[in-house]
């Protein structure tokens, strides 16, 4: 044999195994089974995304992420110790091993993905930054708060945002700066500021639960930056990565071929449609390159439903949100919303 073919044939049976070997469980995918728990990093308390009701059961689009996590990897998504983080606190938790996952209403950003020692794993929530001002201020556009005091909370790029929003208008700004998430919209229904910004969601969630008469309310019109909200996971377990990464697809796939928690079982026992049985394992393999089983997709999709479920049920029209899904609807259905493909 020649150098020549000899070299041809090795890489050949190196792409072979590395297309038929099953991945191999790293540091972080090894903790979670060997805890038999996903520690996973929250919101300390944003309706709609994650919460604790009066029971001190979380809910909400991110705490729902987090036991579709729990439910493919462990294979029941109540697994999932819920751990509430600040703004501040989010990162480091992450980085240091404190958490597994962060689902946390986090904005994917090139410097936090750059330097974080972290991997966003897609957009879970499409959302932009808004002001909430009182009916009574008799303000109904973001240009005509020129001069106003505005609550926020520090270290978010809520905060620069508002400096680079106000900045672009050729306006001035008051901003009154709190560490705390909710000692800043509190300091807004008190009274304190002209306006409070954050997210247009969390001031929706805030509108709706936290202010004594909701109807005085109103959410100005202009969305003043892009916020693609995204699970991380720490850098350092690729395997891990992956998992987490197309848990996310299969949420969104299954809601774009019409597979949900009440109908999975007979999805999985009777459709020929070649990308659902992929999803749900009827064709084997794709769980094996994941390093998983079959099921893979199908337990989340059976415990948590698809994402067209649990929009709805946390922050849809039927919810006290009462969000459209705006850029959350499908991409064939007027959104951005977009699953990589299961093949």
């Amino acid at each position: 044999m020649s150098i020549k073919t000899f070299v041809a044939a090795l890489a050949a049976t190196v792409a072979l195994g590395a297309l038929s070997a099953p991945a191999n469980a790293g540091a972080i995918l090894d903790t979670i089974k060997k805890n038999d728990t996903l520690r996973c990093g929250v919101n300390t308390g944003l309706p709609g995304f994650s919460a604790p009701d009066s029971t001190g059961r979380w809910s909400g689009m991110d705490a729902d992420f987090c036991r579709a996590v729990a439910a493919t990897i462990l294979g029941d998504g109540e697994k999932v110790q819920f751990v509430p983080l600040s703004a501040q606190a989010r990162f480091t938790a992450l980085q240091s091993g404190e958490i597994d996952l962060l689902s946390r209403n986090s904005t994917n950003t090139l410097t936090r993905d750059a330097s974080l020692g972290l991997h966003f794993v897609g957009t879970w929530f499409y959302d932009g930054q808004g002001f909430l001002v009182t009916k009574a201020a008799g303000v109904d556009s973001a240009t005509q708060l020129d001069g106003a005091t505005v609550c926020v909370q520090s270290g978010t790029t809520t905060e620069l945002n508002l400096t680079d929003y106000f900045r672009a208008n050729g306006m001035s700004l008051q901003p009154v700066v709190f560490e705390g998430f909710e000692e800043s919209y509190k300091a807004y229904f008190s009274g304190r500021c002209d306006a409070y910004t954050t997210d247009i969601s969390g001031l929706a969630a805030l509108r709706s639960v936290n202010a004594q008469n909701p109807e005085d309310h109103l959410i100005l019109p202009e969305a003043i930056s892009k916020e693609p909200l995204a699970p991380a996971v720490r850098r350092g377990d690729d395997e891990y990565f992956a998992i987490v990464k197309w848990v996310r697809n299969a949420l969104i796939e299954a809601e774009e071929y019409g597979v949900s928690s009440e109908n999975v079982d007979e999805q999985k026992a009777s459709s020929e449609n070649p990308v659902i049985r992929r999803m749900l394992g009827t064709s084997p393999g794709m769980g094996q390159t994941l390093g998983l089983d079959d099921e893979w997709a199908y337990r989340p999709i059976k415990q948590i439903g698809n994402y067209g479920e649990i929009f709805a049920r946390n922050v849809g029209p039927g919810s006290p949100l009462k969000l459209e899904r705006g850029l959350n609807a499908q991409w064939n259905k007027g959104g951005v919303l977009y699953a990589d493909p299961i093949r």
